[in-house]
């Protein structure tokens, strides 16, 4: 006989909500972990990103059945992330959270910060590595290939801060091209292609005559 797994405090707070706000509090939550955060931080962003107005650590912790540790916890978390706003409304000496309310905002704080956290470290050690002097040739490989790499850090860094400087109307539009870049870069190749003819040919005809 399959036993079912014990109704939590947290569980009966999330099934009080909504539902569509119960599915979308709840699949942050379980995809929390795949996006580098606990379940009680996604629960939480989630609960802040759909609601109309700012909320209090209080209502927080009723709304998911979280403890205000916890919840004071993932709040942190979240502002390490820069992803919420702290309010003060006048005669309340609560704080109050909102989370970024424009969904581009959001999508470039949060690659923002991943490019902080993860890819920098690993740019700063590959530069690192390319300034040591190899003692073998196992070792001339090695930065070899570590060169490499960085060659397309350097790329990705470059695009990524390009990218970050588009406005919401540029991402769009961007994002919409798909296999119409493809049709670009080839019209690219056969402008340049034609330049590079054109100039070989001008080049022959000053030498005949």
């Amino acid at each position: 006989m399959k036993l079912q797994k014990p109704i939590t405090s947290a569980r009966i707070s999330i099934m009080t909500l909504p539902p569509i706000t119960q599915n979308f509090v709840s699949h942050f939550g379980e995809m929390g972990s795949h996006w580098g955060i606990n379940r009680t931080v996604g629960q939480i962003y989630a609960l802040l990103y759909l609601s109309e107005r700012p909320l209090v650590a209080e209502q927080i912790s009723d709304s998911l059945g979280f403890s205000r540790s916890n919840v004071s916890i993932g709040l942190k978390e979240l502002q390490s992330w820069r992803l919420v706003k702290m309010h003060h409304n006048p005669g309340d000496r609560r704080e109050h959270f909102s989370s970024l309310g424009d969904v581009w905002d959001i999508f470039r704080t949060v690659a923002a910060e991943r490019h902080r956290r993860e890819v920098e470290p690993t740019a700063t050690m590959l530069r690192q590595a390319l300034l040591e002097s190899p003692c073998c040739e196992a070792e001339v490989h090695a930065q070899e290939q570590i060169r490499k790499m960085n060659d397309l850090f350097d790329l990705a860094n470059t695009w990524f801060g390009e990218v970050q400087n588009l406005s919401p109307e540029e991402l769009v539009r961007l994002m919409k091209l798909g296999m119409q870049v493809k049709n670009v870069l080839a019209m690219a190749d056969k402008l340049t292609f034609k330049k590079t003819r054109t100039s070989k040919d001008s080049s022959t005809v000053d030498k005949v005559s």
